[in-house]
């Protein structure tokens, strides 16, 4: 073989040895580039991968908005007396019970809804609150809802005029929340249903609700409790408001229809208190706030009310 061909062969094998070693090492370099670790300490993402979105079910966190749905209370309703409320507004049935409280029926009322697991709203006369301020505080810690019914079930309260009627409604919460401090106090109702534009615009001035009722067994004439359960069990409807009593008079045979009522109801409605504001919190301490114009006043008779016999 002469010199230069030789010579050729050896160039030859260089260049292939060396575009081998160049072929490895690119490989070599890839299979790094793969694994190599981004800043984060984490395989870097694929070039078309999008940020995480956040969970639609987080949480919200003190200063949020506040959370579409959290219960407040009903407002004014077109075909009520005056624009008081006649319905829930919803298919939940509500159940009310005007008067109290009484230590006679009430503590039985209680023990009844708890057994059914119902809550209910509480239509309050003030001078029985005054008289018995734990069992208003048991019907708050049991999470029923509680009504303003006035002070001492004045009937022609609607009549009188505008300062007498807001010295009325403010002394009657005033009393429940001295009973119940902070407590939320959302509805009025007032007395025989004998609703008149003034009585309603004290209550809206107080930032109540009117509340009225679509049922009525009229358990204060004691009809006894087979009637009552009839009348109630066959007249209501989805969002009816239910009239009932647990003061002003005998009651058993309402705390006796209860026995009845409350089994066919819960199987067939969805019941619920009326729904109410947040309570703001109070100390226990606290004076109770005045009603507008100075210090309240009114009937001085300390004596549990003895109402006339309806709502």
């Amino acid at each position: 073989m002469s010199r230069t061909r030789m010579l050729i062969a050896a160039v030859l094998v260089v260049g292939a040895v060396l575009g081998s070693a160049y072929a490895l090492g690119r490989l070599l370099g890839t299979a790094d580039d793969r694994q190599r670790p981004t800043a984060a300490g984490s395989p870097s993402a694929p070039p078309t991968s999008r940020p995480a979105l956040p969970s639609p079910t987080a949480t919200a966190r003190p200063g949020d908005p506040e959370v579409p749905g959290t219960p407040r209370r009903l407002g004014p309703e077109r075909g009520g007396p005056y624009g008081a409320r006649i319905t829930t507004g919803s298919a939940q049935l509500a159940l009310t019970f005007d008067d109290g409280p009484d230590p006679r029926y009430t503590p039985q009322t209680l023990a009844l809804l708890r057994r059914y697991g119902v809550k209910a709203t509480f239509c309050l006369v003030g001078v029985n609150v005054r008289a018995h301020p734990e069992l208003v505080r048991a019907i708050a810690a049991d999470g029923h809802a509680l009504c303003n019914h006035s002070w001492a079930h004045d009937v022609g309260l609607g009549s009188r005029s505008g300062a007498t009627i807001l010295t009325d409604l403010a002394r009657t919460n005033q009393a429940i929340r001295a009973a119940v401090p902070g407590a939320s106090i959302a509805y009025f109702r007032q007395p025989g249903g004998a609703w008149t534009p003034s009585v309603v615009t004290a209550a809206r001035k107080l930032n109540m609700t009117s509340l009225h009722w679509t049922v009525d067994p009229r358990d204060w004439t004691r009809p006894g409790a087979g009637r009552i359960t009839g009348t109630v069990t066959s007249s209501v409807f989805p969002g009816a408001i239910v009239l009932l009593h647990d003061a002003g008079g005998d009651r058993q045979g309402t705390v006796n229809a209860l026995r009845a009522v409350l089994p066919n109801l819960t199987r067939r409605f969805r019941l619920a208190a009326l729904p109410t504001d947040v309570p703001r919190a109070q100390p226990s301490s606290a004076q109770p706030a005045q009603a507008p114009g100075g210090p309240l006043a009114g009937p001085s008779d300390d004596t549990p009310a003895h109402p006339p016999a309806h709502s």
